[in-house]
């Protein structure tokens, strides 16, 4: 695995060259956003601006379980006013701490299990088009179970779905499931199984 980040969240990457980020005004701050009027220039000199939500990263777990079972949660989104299929998930909102322990803590208040094994799965630029939010995506292996610890109306609500890892990556075809990191995560975690011999291949 990667040496950990320990940051809060995503620094923004140096300027692409010939373009160059000027500064931002913030237009609107949030409890864990915020929208900011960026300006840049291009390599020809001309200044131009972007409408840019700052967000503090994010990490996402697919859990699988020594029967090849993968653990899901059914949670509201009200942006999208209806509940989603998704893998557990959270915000990068403890400053300090490592994407990997926000991984598994993550797992332990959402899905009530422990992982002893998290590994990383890949990075995702969720929208790049106008958000900076990076989400880093794990897979969590020897699970135990342990007391959830839930936040929020969401959360609250939520339920835990148990399904078999190659039936849940048949749903993503079948448009069941349209979340773009349970959808990587999905398929990554079953193809890192199956290359290592494991319950995840089909």
């Amino acid at each position: 695995m990667p040496p950990a980040d320990t940051t809060a969240g995503p620094v923004p990457p140096p300027s692409s060259p010939g373009f160059h980020h000027i500064g931002d005004e913030v237009r609107l701050q949030g409890w864990r956003i915020e929208v900011v009027r960026s300006t840049f220039s291009a390599p020809d000199g001309t200044v131009f601006t972007r409408d840019v939500v700052r967000h503090p990263g994010a990490v996402a777990v697919v859990p699988v379980t020594a029967a090849g079972t993968v653990l899901l949660v059914t949670q509201y989104r009200g942006a999208m006013g209806r509940e989603m299929l998704e893998i557990p998930a959270g915000t990068r909102d403890v400053e300090g701490e490592a994407p990997e322990v926000t991984a598994g803590r993550e797992l332990e208040e959402e899905v009530g299990v422990r992982a002893a094994e998290i590994s990383l799965l890949a990075t995702l630029a969720n929208s790049p088009g106008f958000c900076d939010e990076i989400t880093l995506v794990y897979l969590a292996t020897a699970l135990e179970p342990v007391p959830t610890n839930r936040h929020g109306e969401e959360e609250t609500h939520m339920t835990v779905v148990e399904l078999p890892l190659a039936e849940a990556c048949a749903m993503i075809g079948r448009g069941e499931v349209e979340d773009a990191q349970t959808v990587a995560g999905l398929l990554l975690a079953r193809d890192r199984l199956a290359g290592a011999g494991g319950s995840g291949s089909s």
